[in-house]
């Protein structure tokens, strides 16, 4: 899949924001102990998946993301969280929250990170669902030049979404029969229409209840 950039410059996908703010001590924090973890691992002689250090850090993070940070559908919590931040407090985040934070603790490693989006079935057992927006992310590795999607919505029955390198395993592969569709850019921060369309609501349920349908296509 090609992908098409939505910066000016390739350093705003490390740059901090309102909703990506690495700057955060807790997003330090998080970043700093997982790179340690890795260094440790090294030092005690624990093979890693990837020899890139970069990769090995990020597939740790998209783990931590994944499996750490509850969705707040699955969980059932009422928590709206949007900045990176809050997402790592509250540790529960809608899909779009999750990517943010990823994304935060990515770049707090300096490691560029963006945001991507789905068409997707909100009923995927129903055809004639309407189509709204799932939000993931994509990192860039400079080892291997070129962008990888990823997924940390976080599993469940019926979802398994894993970090690779060779291949996407994400949450939801598109079904292109059914109108949904892999949007092709990578956004250095939340689409505008995203963003504004969720601060409308209070609690996750309601977001999750009208969730975004449409992006702006800027931010």
């Amino acid at each position: 899949m090609e992908f098409f950039t939505k910066a000016e410059n390739f350093e705003e996908y490390l740059e901090v924001s309102e909703y990506i703010n690495h700057n955060h001590i807790k997003v330090v924090y998080i970043a700093n102990y997982l790179m340690e973890k890795v260094m440790h691992d090294l030092a005690e002689g624990k093979e890693p998946t990837y020899l890139d250090p970069e990769i090995e850090f990020a597939s740790r993070a998209f783990e931590f993301v994944r499996d750490e940070i509850s969705h707040s559908a699955d969980a059932r919590r009422k928590e709206l969280c949007l900045r990176a931040s809050e997402v790592l407090d509250k540790r529960t985040g809608l899909c779009f929250g999750k990517s943010h934070l990823l994304c935060a603790i990515l770049r707090a490693a300096g490691i560029p990170a963006g945001l991507c989006y789905q068409y997707l079935r909100l009923d995927e057992n129903n055809d004639e669902s309407p189509l709204i927006l799932h939000g993931l992310n994509a990192i860039y590795f400079e080892s291997l030049g070129q962008w990888i999607r990823v997924d940390a919505r976080g599993n469940k029955p019926g979802v398994d979404a894993q970090f690779s390198i060779e291949e996407e395993k994400l949450a939801f592969p598109v079904r292109p029969g059914l109108g949904e569709t892999d949007l092709p850019f990578i956004f250095p921060r939340p689409d505008t229409g995203v963003i504004g369309k969720l601060l409308t609501f209070e609690t996750a349920q309601d977001a999750m209840a009208n969730l975004p349908d449409k992006i702006a296509g800027m931010c």
